[in-house]
């Protein structure tokens, strides 16, 4: 079966997309304001929890920083309540993104559905439909830098060009998602479109990578480090012609670093599972937040909006091309700073800083073998259940877990994380890794807002 796509509904979004791409501000207002309007009216008609919250005012009437700040933890307790499509099921779902043979499968045979990696120490489901699919297309393919001109514009659909994904591939995360679906819809671009698991040993993941040889590459921050390094180790046969970031802070010096390891121009974005394209870099190297289809707002504790130059204690969201599963002021949990800056490039679109996971790369055992935080973080999320959790290296061989959980439940979380992560550890050379588990003990927060989830041997 195919996934969610409507050619016509997707060339009109297309369309307004190119255009706006040029739209001076007071037009990326008005369409701001008017997919907000139609927002709220489709939440008020369709959902009974928005009813509830809203009081069944009128769209017109209301304004959003009137409107109460909603967590992950609330609206995934009241989903069945929270979706406008009384067809979709919290229990059904959770079913559907268990099997992942499925992935990428259209849910009721119209909608892409995700599940979050819980960063914030809560997992979630996301539902999607043709409109927001067709918006996050959109974004994605006309607002991307790009870093070879001449190519793109003698190649724009890349015939040839060979395209890596390095990630978790084997769950219903948004990425994974995406990439199949992009296969199933382009069966011209289905043999030069791959997925790289990066739970498989250091080794395994560059032998694949140097068979493939791709062009263009799409990670991690922290994974494009790691395959900086073994490309200057002479262990990476290849340099890929472009890569893509995003998921993790990005920070001047890793940039400065993969690119000059890699010879190859480097492209970050921000994006999250509640919305898939929230921001692209410009040639100026800044991100531009896509206010035409989505709302940030930095706010300080008490839900205050913060000034223009100053970074929130959190980041509220509003997905403006989602009326299945509205997110209307949701919690994010990001650090974001909005700019009031012109920016050199033109656009309009509002620059925005963002201070995303920061988590660290682990070495451990003997052999000083190399983990990514993603990966760490995968095995003991979908093989252990546990998503309130830190991880902190300790030595060599020796690591701390902790969850803020108590009582028997946690310790038997704690069990199970031990366990697979022990698994995981031998299966990627590093063996003799004592881990140590306390519960009722809740990890430190990072720059970003959100707990550090995996912390390094300090040093």
């Amino acid at each position: 079966m195919l996934p969610p796509f409507d050619p016509w509904l997707s060339s009109r979004v297309a369309a307004d997309v190119a255009v706006a791409s040029h739209a001076g501000a007071d037009a990326l207002a008005a369409r701001q304001a008017r997919r907000l309007a139609d927002l709220l009216a489709s939440a008020v008609r369709g959902s009974a929890l928005y009813r509830r919250l809203l009081q069944g005012g009128d769209p017109l009437g209301l304004r959003l920083d009137e409107l109460p700040i909603l967590s992950k933890s609330r609206l995934m307790g009241a989903f069945d309540d929270w979706v406008t499509d009384p067809a979709l099921r919290f229990d059904a779902l959770r079913r559907f993104t268990a099997d992942r043979a499925r992935i990428a499968d259209p849910f009721l045979g119209r909608y892409a559905v995700w599940e979050s990696s819980g960063s914030s120490g809560e997992a979630g489901l996301f539902v999607q439909d043709a409109r927001a699919m067709a918006v996050y297309d959109a974004l994605e393919s006309l607002r991307r830098p790009a870093l070879r001109p001449l190519q793109r514009w003698m190649n724009p659909w890349s015939l040839g060009e060979r395209m890596a994904f390095v990630g978790a591939t084997g769950g219903h995360f948004a990425s994974t998602v995406s990439i199949e679906r992009l296969r199933r819809l382009n069966p011209a671009l289905a043999g030069s479109i791959s997925s790289v698991s990066f739970l498989q040993p250091l080794d395994q993941l560059v032998a694949q990578l140097n068979a493939l040889a791709p062009a263009v590459i799409a990670t991690y921050p922290s994974a494009a480090v790691l395959l900086a390094e073994e490309r200057l180790a002479g262990r990476l046969a290849f340099a890929p012609r472009e890569l893509w970031t995003g998921g993790e802070e990005l920070s001047a010096a890793m940039r400065g670093f993969v690119r000059q390891a890699l010879g190859c121009p480097v492209a970050n974005s921000y994006g999250a599972s509640e919305f898939l394209s929230l921001a692209s870099e410009c040639r100026c190297g800044r991100l531009h937040l896509n206010s035409d289809w989505a709302i940030l707002e930095p706010v300080d504790e008490r839900g205050r909006a913060m000034p223009a130059g100053e970074a929130g204690v959190t980041t509220l969201l509003t997905n403006l091309a989602n009326h299945v599963q509205p997110l209307i002021r949701y919690d994010l949990g990001d650090r974001v700073t909005q700019h009031d800056i012109a920016c050199a490039c033109g656009s309009r679109l509002p620059v925005i800083e963002v201070r995303g996971r920061n988590d660290d790369t682990l070495r451990l055992g003997a052999q000083q073998v190399r983990l990514l935080p993603l990966a760490v973080s995968t095995v003991l999320e979908d093989d252990a259940g546990l998503f309130d959790f830190q991880l902190v290296q300790k030595g060599p061989c020796e690591l701390l877990l902790r969850t803020g959980l108590r009582g028997k439940a946690a310790d038997a979380s704690l069990r199970r994380a031990r366990a697979a992560l022990s698994s995981f550890l031998v299966q990627q050379g590093a063996a003799g890794v004592h881990i140590h588990c306390r519960s009722g003990d809740a990890g430190r927060r990072g720059a970003s807002g959100k707990v550090q989830r995996v912390i390094a041997e300090p040093g």
